[in-house]
């Protein structure tokens, strides 16, 4: 079972800590002058380490010689079949509490409060959208047998685009906020699997929906919303079940 955790964590914390370092190469701003393939790169790296997280949920509930998701419940279920935890529901929400905390005290972040705040809503709209948009199209049953909207874990979804928000907000001050805040996220994902809750799949792709909204919600940002002069166009939507609308006009 220690093994299996230990892989779960280097597999996870590889990848978002990728993403952090990607962070410190990016820039989210976007200048009519560009060029597209410039365009293109920024999106890119915005998408690859949720691109290979979303994957690797995908292709674990899908195929069991990837990772075997039964097999770790039954590592759970023969060690720790009665863990049973809340803190989860709180720790997901934790990096938000601390960005306007550290704010609230003098420690400065990377945007002022509106902005803040409206990059927070749009990131928290579309993993809202694209995490029940999974849910309603997949119907993967809870390892418990509770339902069938196991597939993606929006706890685990929720505490990435969290994490990922103050990693952007905080990040480049001090790397250990970014470690820290991954740190947090990788936790609620792992005590949803002792929760019984989720499969590893469904926590695997929630940390990359989580990532991918955050991200999305920081590229698309104008900054300046009476500027009309952006080239993309992110909406919340909603066709037979809730969506997001993503416009991206190369020119």
């Amino acid at each position: 079972m220690h093994f299996i955790c230990f892989l779960f964590f280097l597999c996870i914390c590889s990848v978002t800590l990728a993403q952090v370092k990607s962070q410190s190469d990016t820039s989210f701003s976007f200048s009519l002058a560009e060029q597209p393939a410039k365009k293109q790169s920024e999106l890119w790296k915005a998408a690859k380490t949720p691109t290979v997280l979303i994957s690797l949920g995908v292709l674990s509930c899908v195929n069991d010689d990837i990772i075997n998701r039964y097999e770790i419940r039954e590592e759970r279920n023969e060690h720790m079949p009665n863990f049973r935890s809340t803190v989860d529901n709180y720790l997901m929400h934790a990096p938000v509490a601390i960005v306007y905390g550290l704010n609230a005290i003098g420690v400065k972040g990377k945007h002022d409060f509106k902005n803040r705040t409206l990059l927070l809503v749009k990131s928290e709209a579309i993993m809202a959208a694209l995490t029940f948009s999974f849910k309603s199209m997949t119907k993967v049953s809870r390892p418990d047998d509770s339902n069938n909207y196991s597939f993606p874990s929006g706890h685990t979804a929720q505490a990435f685009a969290t994490a990922t928000f103050l990693a952007k907000e905080y990040g480049e001050k001090n790397i250990w906020y970014s470690i820290g805040a991954y740190g947090m996220a990788t936790t609620v994902g792992a005590m949803r699997i002792l929760n019984n809750r989720h499969w590893v799949s469904d926590v695997l792709a929630g940390a990359g929906i989580g990532i991918l909204s955050t991200n999305l919600a920081y590229l698309t940002h104008r900054y300046k919303w009476s500027n009309k002069n952006s080239n993309v166009t992110l909406l919340p939507a909603y066709t037979n079940g809730p969506g997001v609308y993503f416009c991206y006009n190369i020119k």
